[in-house]
């Protein structure tokens, strides 16, 4: 494969600024993930430690093999969305390893509301499932929750993709014979009761671990009868009367013990690629040039009108040795297209360079065509600044050829990977296979914007028309300053709604995550679909 040579002068002012500008939203989201990581904050973590019991976080590295890496997904899942703060939506999900299988890991946060389910909580389970289902990974569940809340009944519990469609997917898991175990380390009553029930095998931690229908004060306000919690669904009455349980565990260390041998006793097919392993054994060859530059590559600004640069600059900072074997590159060229390889992984990568014209998608579509007939991942980097409009290129297919790029999206069935690097704006969107077309994965970095247009578009839009209506109508034109204050709650309003946080708080992507680590990422992205092939 042709090297990519780089163009990047370090010493470049507008690199300097770049490079500041992102480095500081890279350290803003580090420092907003260890906020998350507290939970429920120090009262309710105390509370919970009072009990005896290990936080969400802490129980999944006691279960992971020996220095797994644990790709966790949606941490910021519900950032400022309710009144209330919700750290990761009150559940924890990723994917690591235990005794070699790559396994999905659901854990609840009892320090976090109780463990209560919002809505954000049940979509972000769901979303977990469905990557277990493309992926073919077990699921371990370990619950500590206490229930939906009342209030919030008509958002969580009678639509398809509200509470019951979490057992609906474990149906699913199960007839397509994934193993899924749960260990009980608190409350489980009513309609949640039915998570563990459904798992092959569900463990309970003596004295703290509760399943059952109905609590004690609905029991005793329809019956009139008087029961604890362990009395009417402790781990002695469902190891030893009901059979729900199959062990109860002196406690939370050694429930993790029966955990892994379970595991192991099911001999789950090993995954056979390991990243670490990769890099262990000499096989990765990293990139010509430092990924840390990508922070002075990419403009200050991530707008359709903003400033754009060579995204081959980018691709030269993720790829192995730089490499890059590109398709048709003097043809359609604001679509880059072409082959490489990443942690040895091979894949085709389709990348936004520019505004999109019908010559771009039509070698799209091509290329997108060869991957799914050679069996490669595709892996898409998402900086959309529009499509080609007007008459000229309306009359040159600019709507057949995208339409027919969408196609060819939507029909692949080889693994996708989304990166959104930049932009994410309009229809193009879903031509660079956006969450509504199924990748496997989407990830985003922090600079990244997703919205129907650009903020300064729709605020210009806005102005057209109400200028085209008021000239219509014969009445006077609005000055500058009163297209400004028209303009300005519109304005805002894009800000706000693009901004990558809040994509992430609302699941529209499975995490943002630091430059810095998207190879890694992408990384461990590529092995968990590479070895639902080889389970």
């Amino acid at each position: 494969m042709d090297i990519i040579t780089t163009v990047i002068d370090r010493d470049d002012v507008r690199f300097k600024e770049s490079y500041d500008y992102h480095q500081t939203l890279s350290q803003e989201l580090s420092w907003r993930y260890q906020q998350i990581k507290k939970g429920g904050g120090e009262s309710a973590i105390e509370k919970h430690r009072l009990r005896g019991k290990l936080l969400a976080r802490e129980r999944i590295d006691r279960i992971l093999d020996v220095g797994s890496p644990f790709l966790e997904l949606m941490p910021l899942a519900a950032y400022a969305v309710y009144a209330e703060e919700l750290p990761a939506a009150g559940v924890v999900v990723g994917i690591g390893k235990v005794h070699g299988s790559d396994c999905m890991f659901i854990a609840t946060d009892a320090t976090v509301r109780g463990g209560s389910f919002y809505p954000l909580t049940i979509k972000k389970i769901l979303r977990a499932q469905e990557i277990a289902l493309q992926n073919a990974l077990p699921c371990l569940y370990l619950l500590d929750s206490s229930s939906a809340l009342p209030p919030l009944q008509a958002e969580v519990f009678a639509d398809r993709d509200h509470f019951g469609r979490i057992l609906y997917n474990q149906i699913q898991l199960q007839q397509q014979q994934l193993t899924q175990l749960a260990v009980v380390f608190g409350a489980c009553m009513g309609e949640f009761s039915y998570i563990p029930k459904l798992c092959d095998v569900n463990l309970m931690v003596r004295n703290n671990g509760v399943i059952s229908l109905s609590t004690p004060s609905q029991v005793k306000a329809k019956t009139g009868e008087e029961v604890s919690s362990e009395e009417l669904g402790g781990s002695h009455l469902h190891t030893h009367l009901s059979g729900i349980a199959g062990l109860d565990a002196s406690s939370e260390e050694e429930s993790f013990r029966q955990l892994r041998n379970i595991v192991e006793g099911a001999q789950l097919k090993k995954s056979s690629v390991d990243v670490d392993k990769l890099v262990a054994a000499g096989a990765v060859v990293e990139p010509l040039y430092d990924i840390d530059e990508i922070y002075g590559i990419l403009p200050c600004k991530t707008s359709e009108q903003g400033e754009q640069y060579d995204v081959r600059e980018v691709i030269a900072r993720l790829v192995d040795g730089s490499c890059f074997q590109e398709y048709k590159p003097d043809y359609g060229n604001t679509l880059v297209c072409g082959w490489a390889t990443l942690f040895t992984f091979p894949l085709g990568i389709v990348a936004n360079n520019g505004i999109l014209f019908a010559e771009s998608a039509r070698k799209g579509q091509e290329f997108i065509k060869l991957c799914e007939r050679r069996g490669f991942p595709l892996l898409f980097l998402q900086n959309t600044v529009g499509m080609a409009i007007g008459v000229k290129y309306e009359e040159a297919g600019m709507l057949k050829e995208s339409a027919g790029l969408l196609l060819e999206v939507a029909r692949a069935t080889i693994p996708k990977i989304t990166l959104i690097i930049g932009g994410s704006f309009g229809a193009c969107n879903y031509l660079m296979c956006g969450r509504a077309f199924a990748p496997h994965f989407l990830w985003m970095w922090p600079n990244a914007r997703v919205s129907m247009m650009d903020g300064e578009e729709a605020a210009l839009v806005l102005a057209t028309i109400k200028q085209s209506a008021l000239s219509a109508k014969g009445e006077p034109l609005m000055s500058e300053e009163e297209i400004l204050e028209l303009q300005r709650p519109l304005l805002e309003k894009y800000e706000e709604e693009g901004r990558a946080y809040y994509s992430s708080a609302r699941l529209w992507d499975d995490g943002i995550i630091r430059i810095e680590d998207g190879r890694k990422v992408l990384a461990l992205s590529l092995a968990i679909m590479a070895n639902k092939n080889k389970r």
